[in-house]
């Protein structure tokens, strides 16, 4: 089996660019399509009032997290909410302020709460000033006990809220990550172990049955090294993504590198049991496609299983690996999943690997020779 791993590990550094060019589509594939998602909504904004009272809002609109305020002419600002080349648009005034849109979304709620929160900050600090200066304390020392009870508060306020059955939390970076990284890995696993067929039909294992070396040697050497290769591919697609770009995997980053042994485990498994299915390599090459997109649309690749409402689509999806591994990876950082939790899809994808790999290799034994 040694003697294999170490010829199939020549081979792979005479030819890697099969393994390079899967590896930076996938990255390519994921860090874009996870873009989309993470943007500010840009409104725009008009000044209809004092310089100085619309600067100070401006000021606290700039720390909003789900919107990218930029500075527009009242016409410029018509025109882009009129032509719905925007959700909607702002009029500051003084005291007060108008939203301009064209039809009701869920973003004018949101934006209505973000802007009355910032005129509703700059009124208290008025407030307060004024108060203070009845009592002959001067504005500027105000204002720097104010910084200095923001910057540190007395006491602390901790959030946090509860869901129902129904409700799922997304995330579309890890959701881009995994669903294609599980996606891609399908290629590079399944065109490794296609190769005990194409070496089968070509009289390889033929001549080699005549050397010392016993046949569960020869399937394990090409397995293990198709897994080895997946893994490696996953791990250092993880990797480009935990310390290049700013990923969040929630403090799990180590448990979804030991979850991902299990599914390449299942992929491997099911490429054995493709390759015993067909009689050809160019048959191999034909369904190996067809079966990874048909399993990443059904398995939450593409999209969170939780918008699925199809009971026919979501019955398929029960036994596939994609599936279980998006549910692993996604329990062990979005959801924050215990051990005990994490054992049934780790358990499934287990059982899978054992059941198909034991048919795939009946299947080629009995076929094949």
């Amino acid at each position: 089996m040694r003697g294999i791993l170490f010829a199939k590990m020549k081979m792979f550094l005479r030819k890697p660019w099969l393994f390079v060019i899967m590896s930076a589509v996938c990255v390519m594939f994921a860090f874009f399509t996870s873009q989309g998602g993470v943007n500010k909504i840009p409104i725009p904004y008009s000044v209809a009032g004092e310089a100085g009272k619309t600067d100070q809002i401006i000021n606290e609109l700039s720390n909003e997290e789900a919107f990218h305020f930029h500075e527009v002419t009242q016409e410029e600002l018509t025109e882009l909410v009129s032509e719905g080349k925007r959700d909607g648009g702002l009029i500051l005034k003084e005291n007060e302020f108008n939203i301009i849109i064209s039809s009701r979304t869920g973003t004018t709620s949101l934006l209505q709460q973000a802007v009355g929160k910032a005129y509703g900050s700059i009124a208290n600090k008025e407030a307060l000033k004024v108060s203070a200066e009845s009592k002959g304390i001067d504005a500027d020392e105000v204002d720097s006990w104010y910084s200095e009870a923001e910057s540190s508060p007395v006491f602390s306020i901790k959030q946090s809220s509860f869901k129902g059955s129904d409700t799922f939390i997304y995330d579309p970076k890890l959701q881009s990550l995994f669903g294609f990284s599980l996606f891609f890995v399908i290629y590079t696993i399944a065109y490794n172990v296609a190769s005990i067929l194409f070496e089968k039909r070509e009289g390889v294992w033929d001549r080699m049955i005549l050397s010392p070396i016993r046949k569960w040697e020869m399937y394990a050497g090409n397995l293990v090294y198709s897994f080895i290769l997946g893994y490696i591919q996953l791990l250092l697609i993880f990797l480009v993504f935990r310390y290049i770009t700013d990923v969040e995997f929630y403090g799990g980053f180590t448990t979804v590198l030991l979850l991902l042994i299990p599914y390449v485990f299942s992929i491997v498994a099911l490429s054995m049991l493709i390759t015993g299915l067909v009689k050809k390599v160019q048959h191999f090459n034909a369904v190996i496609p067809i079966v990874a997109v048909s399993m990443a649309m059904i398995g939450g690749a593409y999209w969170p299983l939780e918008i699925v409402t199809s009971n026919i689509l979501l019955t398929l999806s029960k036994v596939v690996p994609i599936t279980y591994g998006m549910e692993a990876l996604k329990g062990a950082t979005i959801n924050g999943w215990g051990a005990e939790q994490l054992m049934f899809p780790v358990a499934v994808l287990i059982l899978m690997g054992v059941l198909m790999i034991g048919v795939g290799i009946n299947l080629m034994e009995k076929r094949h020779i």
